[in-house]
């Protein structure tokens, strides 16, 4: 009996074991096998100016292939030039990818800087930028101080995949919300807005997208 009771221990134990070692899926992998496909049919959708069938796409990407999987780690640089991880970040992350000549409306920067400064104990914001670092030091007067802003020398990253992919076939402007573990908890779409929109009705829809996004990881945390 004895014998028994301690092989089913040693089982359960080998079993507990194997679980917790099951490799992590990553963004690279998860989108990699899929990001072809997707490329195509989106093109042929916006080709056709069926918006509608392009945001399904967009959807279906993230909720089966991209949600749930890991954030690879890569290089960035601050404003002021030194080189970072990603990883780096330890807190959850609200994470907008861009590019320096990406136009916002009057009322998306403001409503940003006001999330910010108002969680940034709990999340760390971050916006990672396409462009010269003499355009992102201009830049970095609108944003808050609780906002982070980085942005990537594509010349230094020209083999890296997950860079390619955030950029080129996701686009810009996209918000990544990722866990304290890197998980990526969801990927959004940043609002277009017709520039003619008043400040406050601006502010009020971004404020309203983006606490959307944040309540994600709130919730999590919870």
């Amino acid at each position: 009996m004895g014998k028994i009771l301690l092989f089913l221990i040693l089982l359960a134990s080998t079993y507990t074991f194997s679980q917790s070692e099951e490799p992590k899926r990553y963004f690279s992998d998860a989108i990699g096998v899929n990001i072809k496909n997707y490329k195509n049919r989106a093109k042929r959708a916006y080709r056709l100016k069926d918006y509608e069938h392009a945001q399904f796409l967009f959807d279906s990407l993230v909720e089966n292939v991209i949600r749930d999987s890991y954030m690879n780690n890569f290089k960035v640089r601050k404003v002021s030039g030194k080189k970072i991880d990603i990883y780096d970040f330890e807190k959850p992350m609200y994470l907008i990818t861009s590019a320096f000549w990406v136009a916002t409306s009057s009322g998306e920067i403001p409503a940003l800087n006001t999330l910010a400064d108002q969680y940034h104990k709990q999340v760390d914001f971050v916006v990672l930028f396409w462009g010269p670092r003499e355009a992102i030091v201009q830049l970095k007067k609108l944003y808050s101080k609780n906002i982070e802003l980085i942005y990537v020398d594509e010349m230094e990253n020209t083999n890296d995949f997950t860079i390619k992919t955030m950029k080129h076939s996701l686009g810009f402007p996209t918000t990544f919300i990722i866990d304290e573990s890197k998980v990526i908890l969801d990927v959004r779409r940043n609002m277009n807005h017709h520039y003619e929109k008043d400040y406050t009705t601006s502010y009020n829809e971004h404020f309203q997208t983006f606490m959307n996004g944040l309540s994600i990881i709130l919730r999590k945390d919870n």
